[in-house]
């Protein structure tokens, strides 16, 4: 058995915030607003996840309601989350993940991010993809307002 997930988070820039995308934190001179780290691209992963499992969103599981998450690291999340997935008895057959911001670069960044999400998520770095592009000056993504991130996940059912 298989199953698809999708998501799309978007987080905006503030000052005197790290960024961190796929659990890296990257050198800028803003981050990302939000309860948590903020690490729209972590949040794509684990709402892709849930949404292939049939569990909500990760506001149901993670609300930014409760102190507990407030400045958590994404990856905390994401571990919990991977707990839920392989309860249910699914493995992560490949992730494909889209980064769209405009600054700074995200290729230097790329190969770490995916060796970081690989570890959490119990998977080779080969079933982890992540790509990024820019908004090439259009909309709050090219305006350098903040950032997008898409995810695809195929989970399959783990017969071990």
């Amino acid at each position: 058995m298989i199953r698809i997930g999708h998501s799309r988070d978007i987080h905006r820039f503030a000052p005197e915030r790290k960024l961190i995308l796929g659990g890296v934190e990257i050198p800028y001179e803003k981050g990302l607003l939000g309860h948590s780290d903020a690490d729209a691209l972590t949040h794509a992963v684990i709402e892709a996840i849930l949404g292939a499992l049939g569990l909500k969103d990760i506001g149901t599981h993670f609300p930014d309601t409760d102190p507990k998450y407030e400045g958590i690291c994404s990856l905390e999340m994401l571990k919990e989350t991977v707990r839920m997935m392989e309860e249910r008895g699914f493995a992560i057959g490949n992730v494909d993940a889209l980064i769209m911001i405009e600054k700074p670069k995200m290729a230097p960044h790329i190969d770490k991010m995916r060796e970081t999400l690989a570890e959490v998520l119990h998977c080779s770095v080969e079933q982890v993809n992540v790509k990024a592009t820019r908004g090439e000056g259009l909309g709050f993504v090219g305006e350098g307002l903040g950032v997008e991130a898409d995810c695809v996940v195929l989970l399959e059912k783990d017969h071990g």
